[in-house]
């Protein structure tokens, strides 16, 4: 089986981490976000997997070579000179897609959930139709694009965009499995799959739903980010909790890299996740967190509801919190409050960030 995988936008809403890192590689609870959706390809028998990318294209290429040596899977790169939507790159794939008549996957690379792909064939192959999309149910379906479908069946009937008025609590999960005739729906152009792909597929009695179960979130903005560490380090703690932190500082469910050290009297957590080489010193708090590789964090520093990028000193007796997020190599002074702060590459910080604000 093969999969494509939507990784050509620009990142825009996790800025300032992809400014100097292509969004799949930003690192999610300690893995490059795109490596958790091919390690559980690859788990359910998918042998090639096809990145439709534009940007940064060449630090992808590098390591995904790796991956496809450690997975033995097949990764190919499907370069998009302009962007072209959420359609229009399976149009750009066609060779690779209808090189058999076996079904695909198409991912969108923002979503982390507990990737049911085993379950999806299994269904997709039983209503022998032309598509099959993941839906999810959310508590605000007036912020979405809802699915409207037969609850026995699984077969949908429309879409509504955005409804002033309930109509249904499921909407689009990114996920779908399709049979490979849906390429030759799809014209080479910027098109938008959810908006024209699928009404038309519906309209011919080609689409059916496929109720995910578990949690889910789209990943790809800060705030939203948080909620699906929160989200996915409590999976863990259910399905391997081997893998958490259970040091005397910790409390609830914490991530900690092995080469990452912590010094004493620290409050760590609930939902942290600590990254290679990272340095905490004595008395600091952490809580709702990320903190990315080889950053220092110094004593008696106190963050919550927070991304540190890669690199960055925070200062001793720093506050930081709403959501604030650090790009690479980022230094802020000791005694320093930092609330909701954006704060791109290489910047040092000398003075407080009182309201939230970009700092460029």
């Amino acid at each position: 089986m093969k999969a494509l995988i939507l990784v050509g936008g620009y990142g825009t809403r996790l800025r300032p981490l992809t400014l100097t890192k292509p969004k799949p590689l930003v690192e999610f609870c300690n893995k490059p976000m795109v490596f958790h959706q091919i390690e559980a390809l690859a788990h359910a028998g998918v042998t090639h997997v096809i990145l439709a990318v534009s940007y940064l294209s060449d630090m992808l290429q590098r390591e995904m070579e790796v991956e496809a040596k450690r997975l033995n899977i097949k990764i190919t790169l499907s370069q998009e000179t302009e962007p072209l939507g959420t359609a229009g790159p399976l149009a750009l794939a066609r060779k690779h897609l209808q090189s058999d008549n076996d079904p695909f996957f198409v991912l969108n690379s923002d979503i982390i959930c507990e990737f049911p792909f085993d379950d999806m064939i299994k269904f997709h192959k039983n209503h022998q139709c032309e598509g099959t999309i993941c839906v999810t149910k959310v508590e605000e379906p007036s912020k979405y694009g809802v699915v409207i479908y037969e609850q026995s069946s699984g077969k949908i009937d429309r879409f509504v965009e955005k409804p002033r008025e309930y109509v249904s609590n499921k909407i689009n999960a990114g996920l779908y499995i399709f049979n490979p005739t849906i390429v030759n729906r799809i014209e080479l152009r910027p098109t938008s799959i959810e908006k024209e792909t699928f009404p038309a597929m519906a309209e011919d009695e080609q689409l059916y739903a496929f109720e995910l179960k578990g949690f889910w979130m789209d990943v790809g903005q800060p705030k939203d980010y948080l909620t699906g560490m929160s989200l996915y380090l409590n999976h863990i703690r259910h399905s391997y909790p081997e893998r958490l932190a259970h040091e005397n500082s910790i409390v609830g469910n914490v991530l900690l890299d092995p080469t990452a050290r912590i010094g004493e009297r620290c409050h760590i957590g609930p939902n942290v996740v600590i990254g290679p080489r990272v340095i905490i010193q004595d008395g600091v708090c952490l809580k709702n967190c990320t903190v990315l590789a080889d950053s220092l964090i110094k004593s008696h520093t106190w963050i919550s509801n927070c991304i540190v990028g890669w690199r960055c000193s925070i200062g001793k007796w720093v506050r930081m919190e709403n959501t604030s997020v650090l790009g690479l190599d980022v230094s802020v002074q000791d005694e320093l409050f930092i609330n909701g702060g954006v704060i791109l590459p290489h910047k040092s910080i000398s003075e407080s960030v009182t309201e939230p604000k970009i700092l460029i």
